[in-house]
């Protein structure tokens, strides 16, 4: 086995709030709406499919990222992802199964590290917004550092 060099998916995903700009990830990133994609599903294209994975096959082409998937031509990619995942629901699934199937969501951008390799932001909704907590009371972290370092309680 060779040691050091670069590695497929090594290192932290992209952030599109990064504070370093001088790094090659300047690609553009797309903001896809949060109301998800639009319209019917397509035609599932494995053959032999069971109700379950029809069930799920329809969900997944109303997310955000469809608009993606379909830009892109991954209506195989996602009945396989379909598939799998149904095939994970069973209670005796190997390990191994389980680990492809998160490959495949990170793939397909379905959780938070593969929406950020494909460079995609979801938008956020209209509508009620997650309140920030309220800092009245927070202690910065250096007056923090400071009572831990020397005892004594800043000003």
């Amino acid at each position: 086995m060779a040691s050091g060099g670069a590695r497929a998916r090594s290192g932290p995903a992209p952030d599109p709030n990064a504070l370093r700009r001088d790094r090659k990830d300047d690609a553009g990133w797309t903001t896809l709406p949060a109301s998800g994609r639009k319209g019917p599903a397509p035609e599932f294209p494995l053959p032999g499919a069971t109700e379950r994975e029809l069930e799920i096959w329809e969900r997944e082409w109303k997310r955000p990222q469809a608009i993606m998937w379909e830009r892109n031509g991954q209506e195989h990619e996602v009945a396989l992802y379909v598939r799998t995942l149904v095939r994970a629901e069973d209670p005796e699934v190997s390990a191994a199964l389980l680990t492809l199937v998160r490959q495949m969501q990170e793939a397909l951008g379905l959780s938070i590290p593969g929406l950020h390799r494909n460079r995609w932001i979801i938008a956020e909704a209209t509508g009620p917004q997650i309140s920030a907590p309220v800092a009245g009371n927070v202690v910065p972290a250096r007056d923090r550092f400071r009572k831990a370092s020397n005892g004594v309680t800043p000003a």
